[in-house]
């Protein structure tokens, strides 16, 4: 799950340093992340998940670090898959 992440920060984050060069505990923020790139980091996670964040996890913590965004997606979806394998699990 940490690679679709890496991966969405990549295609979304507009961060001046590869995805992969990140520790998974790193500050995104210092690292590069700004506000309005952790809106389209987070509208596109929801897309590649097919969940929605509840607005209580709609803050600057929940996507500090790689790893930060495990337990939002995972409390947003109980399984915490790729739409891909989400629909491939359900049926």
């Amino acid at each position: 799950m940490i690679e679709t992440i890496r991966k969405l920060v990549d295609e979304h984050g507009r961060m001046p340093v590869p995805a992969a060069s990140l520790k998974p505990d790193q500050d995104l923020y210092a690292a590069g992340l700004t506000s309005f790139a952790t809106v389209q980091l987070m509208l596109a996670i929801e897309e590649a998940f097919d969940i929605e964040f509840p607005e209580r996890m709609l803050n600057r913590r929940s996507f500090a670090s790689l790893r930060r965004s495990l337990p939002a997606l995972t409390k947003s979806n109980r399984r915490g898959l790729p739409r891909d394998r989400l629909r491939q699990s359900r049926g």
